[in-house]
């Protein structure tokens, strides 16, 4: 197959393929006319680098799983190399997982002190009456007549 049609069929770019190939992680032959071709091991190979990819490794550490495939293995994880480039990762994602619980563990504990202080503070800031005025001097509010008064005094009418 042509190198768009392998690029379709793994998903990727030609322009990512081309990458591949100049890191040595990919191996195009030359047809008559100096069109790259690829085979179908070509494309196991590309879905091998994909996965291990999506699984977060960076590209150089599938190399030794390419290479396993490359020596005729049928998977490329079944190589010594490749055995410990998974071992690598496992212990490096156990650091990873063990940084983030002890993050996880001081943002509890923040968030705890916060809604701790957030409950000694209850006092409220600014309270309204049913009628939406503030209190004044320590009473309800305004008293009937106050508010009679006041409505007048709007209309300017007087009592």
């Amino acid at each position: 197959m042509r190198i768009g049609e392998l690029a379709e069929r793994a998903g990727t770019s030609t322009r990512t393929l081309r990458y591949y190939e100049s890191r040595g992680l990919l191996s195009a032959r030359r047809a008559d006319n100096g069109y790259r071709t690829y085979d179908e091991d070509d494309l196991r190979l590309l879905r091998q680098i994909r996965m291990l990819q999506d699984f977060g490794f960076e590209l150089e550490e599938t190399r030794p799983f390419v290479d396993c495939l490359r020596a005729g293995h049928p998977a490329g994880d079944s190589c010594p190399a490749s055995l410990a480039v998974y071992r690598r990762k496992l212990a490096e994602l156990d650091g990873l997982i063990g940084q983030l619980a002890d993050v996880r563990d001081q943002v509890a504990r923040q968030l705890a002190a916060a809604e701790q202080t957030a409950g000694a503070d209850a006092a409220p800031r600014c309270e309204l009456t049913a009628d939406g005025l503030a209190p004044r001097d320590g009473r309800a509010g305004p008293t009937a007549r106050e508010r009679r008064h006041e409505s007048d005094d709007l209309r300017g009418e007087t009592t």
